[in-house]
């Protein structure tokens, strides 16, 4: 159970503590922040509000802690990554009941995200030692009008302070996805959770306390974004911010000053379907791609761009599919669980409404019971609908008929999101040309857009973010290059042997 157990020490009667130096610690502020179950609607746990200065302690703390933390040999870091791993895999049970009762993520999905977060720690701590455990070496004389008089040497090096900002609905697999990279290369890390999914990420942190990591390396500060969000992303401790959500990261690259981004801000991904296409594959893969975890993901499918020659049959096929997805609570394994908040639920209804004065056809009928909306397909929506541009995160998928692969391209590229998207077609020639015309960070073909597996490059072009994920490039983000260079008094070559 949630706070029970190796769990106990993190929560202080109902409110569940910070962590700061290696402790589990109250706010001095003696205020606290609702965490609102999206299926009960009524209060399911409570978290600290954490005051500007004890943000400023616990950023005096990272800074002092990752001096010393650099000099841990590699494979020590390493060592303690998986360590953290391993316990994290081990009580993936509680973690797992925060995210059910947090965000709504059904039961056998929120273990998955919980073990494969532990899997992808595993795969950082090895891919760190790798590419940081090699440089370069180069050589004046390849450059013209020099001698060989200068040795460059190469290494990575850590930033700093990483500060990560993970969204709610996955707020433990996209906290460890930045806390892993950062501390194999050496930083140190601040994690500020989204308050829908704040306990389970205070869990996971308890996992990384119970490995042994150096007191004051990692901290994790709960509480309101407007008390204490601008002041953590722009505070001058930070070296590094690697932030994923939605219009705020806009805000937060305006403000943040001269310090490397790293960013997902959300898409409108597009599935574009050619005459041609395995329409069973296609509506398979709609029907995942839109409807998993109720739509609230940042890679769902979000409009179906089919050819109007195999319009009527896709839709057809979809709708089938549609009627065999559960509804219901998250604790029953339902496909369709309520949407995080009321607020979210309402404004997919506004697009809904939206859709529905403009005639758009309903494929079932709109239902909504509290925060749990039933899966909707949208068909013959036009360019002038809300739904056909704005991203619901939500279990509404618009559906717009074409008359050419041009039309479908560019409704893409009209978007200005660009984070991924998806094409079929059994012609991989024309998959290929799809795929180079299309204006997004990654085009599936023949599959529904996905983040993972977690050590590809994942990234957005436009509004979707700025610079690129997956456990390497991460890596890479979180370090830059020291060069050190030798000057010999003559130029020196090396010969053969005669």
């Amino acid at each position: 159970m949630a706070g029970n157990g190796v769990f106990a020490e993190i929560i202080d009667g109902d409110v569940f503590k910070y962590y700061c130096e290696g402790e589990w610690k109250k706010s001095a502020s003696g205020k606290s922040v609702a965490i609102i179950n999206p299926t009960t609607r009524k209060t399911q746990y409570k978290v600290q509000a954490c005051t500007q200065e004890e943000v400023n302690k616990v950023m005096e703390i990272a800074k002092a802690a990752q001096k010393s933390w650099a000099k841990t040999p590699l494979w020590k870091r390493a060592e303690l990554l998986h360590k953290a791993a391993a316990i994290l895999k081990e009580h993936k049970a509680p973690i797992a009941e925060c995210l059910v009762k947090e965000i709504a993520k059904p039961a056998k999905d929120a273990v998955t995200e919980v073990v494969r977060s532990g899997d992808l720690i595993s795969y950082t701590a090895e891919e760190g030692v790798r590419i940081l455990g090699e440089g370069k070496f180069l050589v004046s004389d390849s450059f013209p009008g020099n001698e060989r008089t200068k040795y460059c040497l190469t290494s990575k090096i850590p930033l700093g302070v990483i500060l990560a900002i993970p969204p709610f609905n996955y707020p433990v697999n996209l906290a460890v996805s930045k806390i892993g990279p950062a501390l194999i290369a050496g930083n140190s890390l601040v994690l500020k959770p989204p308050t829908q999914g704040a306990v389970a990420a205070l869990h996971m942190v308890h996992c990384f306390h119970l490995a042994g990591f150096p007191k004051g390396l990692i901290s994790c500060v709960t509480g309101k974004g407007s008390e204490i969000g601008d002041f953590l992303t722009m505070h001058p401790g930070v070296n590094c911010i690697s932030f994923t959500g939605g219009d705020t990261g806009v805000a937060i690259s305006k403000k943040a000053g001269m310090v490397p981004l790293q960013m997902e801000l959300g898409g409108k991904d597009a599935c574009i379907v050619l005459e041609d296409a395995d329409l069973d594959l296609a509506a398979g893969n709609i029907v995942k791609g839109g409807f998993s975890y109720s739509g609230q993901r940042c890679t769902a499918v979000k409009v179906v761009l089919v050819m109007e020659s195999v319009a009527d049959t896709l839709v057809e096929k979809v709708k089938a599919k549609v009627a065999k997805l559960t509804v219901g609570p998250p604790e029953d394994n339902c496909d369709i669980t309520p949407v995080v908040s009321e607020s979210s639920a309402n404004f997919i209804e506004g697009l809904v409404m939206d859709a529905k004065q403009k005639d758009a056809t309903f494929c079932q009928p709109y239902k909504r019971e509290g925060n749990l909306i039933w899966p909707l397909l949208l068909d013959n929506v036009r360019p002038d609908m809300r739904i056909a541009w704005e991203e619901p995160f939500g279990p509404v998928l618009p559906v717009i008929r074409i008359n050419s692969v041009e039309e479908g391209i560019h409704h893409c590229n009209a978007s200005n999101f660009g984070l991924q998207g998806c094409v079929f077609t059994k012609d991989i020639n024309k998959a290929i040309l799809i795929s180079d015309a299309m204006e997004t960070g990654t085009v599936q073909i023949n599959s529904a857009p996905a983040r993972g597996p977690d050590h590809f490059p994942f990234q957005g072009l436009k509004d979707s973010g700025i610079g690129s994920q997956g456990i390497t490039n991460s890596i890479n983000m979180m370090t830059k290059v020291k060069t050190t260079v030798i000057n010999l008094p003559t130029p020196t070559y090396t010969m053969g042997k005669m």
